[in-house]
């Protein structure tokens, strides 16, 4: 084994948009473990719209990266050396490691998983943070019910595209918007979305989400905010719910820009919306684990990743991400 442990540290704090200039790929030493602790060899790394937050200095539900220090992702890896009983080496593992070959752990808020059941990246992924979130804000959050309409901003993305499929599976009505035309192909002809439209190239947001649909919106899962949020609050029915799952229009913004026009109409319409993190409910993620596990053995549900090749690649991974250049869920692939 290589004493090379390569890593990549956060340089400096962006303003406004992210930048390569952000990042520095730097060469440390590959960690020692102690009693209780183990190493993993880094396999695959998640890349994230939330991490774009956690690159400012200012507080939130998750403590900041800071400058100098490596960064930190959902990373899948391999056991390699372990001094803690409940983890031996071989195991394939799932946690918050950093974006470096190898990472030591405690093993605190660490699962090990099967390998060989599905592509282990999948674990990042449907099987994962987006997939959980996206059943967290449906069924705990939005209390979907059967025969609703559902409106997801964003919707090819890891999150967005389960959370239409998952949508469907339960019985309802799914519209969605996405930046481009071969994902909006893709959200109706591969993942069963009912309709979809190009939000760059569609005109009016507002009256093309009317035309698709017509009975308005019963839950509205919110990845984007900016404009197509509040063109999506202007078509809520009555008793609606919103689920505030992210505002990545805004994350790249240097100072905060005014909230949605139209926020009376929540009174008018009686709407709720709900901001919630993936944390909030660990025994609704578990369910939705064991059940997804299923629907993605019968063929119900779909999955599609971009990969990136090589840990030096994964901030321009980030920075695609955060432009919409990824197609589905942001992977890099770091080791085989």
């Amino acid at each position: 084994m290589t004493q090379i442990n390569h890593q990549i540290v956060l340089k400096s704090r962006p303003e406004g948009w992210v930048t390569p200039d952000n990042f520095e790929l730097v060469e440390g030493r590959i960690p020692e473990i102690g009693a209780g602790e183990f190493l993993v060899r880094n396999l695959y790394l998640s890349v994230d719209p939330y991490m774009r937050s956690r690159m400012n200095d200012a507080k939130s539900y998750v403590p900041p990266f800071q400058i100098g220090a490596v960064l930190e992702a959902g990373v899948v890896g391999e056991v390699v050396a372990s001094q803690n009983d409940k983890f031996k080496e071989g195991d394939v593992v799932v946690g918050m490691f950093g974006w470096e070959n190898y990472s030591k752990s405690t093993g605190q808020d660490v699962m090990v998983v099967e390998r060989g059941a599905v592509p282990l990246s999948y674990y990042l992924g449907v099987l994962g943070m987006p997939g959980m979130t996206a059943y967290a804000g449906l069924v705990g959050v939005a209390n979907l019910q059967p025969g609703e309409t559902v409106f997801v901003s964003a919707a090819s993305g890891a999150v967005g595209s389960v959370v239409g499929q998952l949508a469907k599976i339960m019985g309802c009505t799914v519209v969605g918007c996405a930046g481009s035309d071969d994902k909006v192909t893709y959200l109706v002809n591969e993942l069963g979305f009912d309709r979809a439209f190009n939000y760059k190239t569609c005109g009016n947001i507002a009256k093309t989400i009317a035309e698709m649909c017509p009975k308005g919106i019963d839950v509205n899962f919110e990845n984007v905010g900016g404009e197509i949020m509040e063109a999506a609050l202007w078509n809520m029915r009555n008793f609606g719910r919103i689920a505030l799952c992210g505002m990545i229009a805004n994350y790249n913004d240097k100072e905060m820009t005014p909230g949605p026009r139209g926020l009376g109409i929540m009174i008018q319409r009686r709407l709720k919306m709900q901001g919630f993190i993936v944390f909030d409910n660990p025994a609704l993620n578990m369910e939705f684990v064991g059940k997804a596990a299923q629907w993605l053995k019968e063929g119900k549900l779909k999955y599609r990743e971009t990969v990136t090749e090589g840990l030096e690649n994964a901030p321009a991974a980030f920075i695609g991400l955060l432009k919409g250049e990824n197609f589905g869920k942001q992977i890099v692939k770091i080791a085989d």
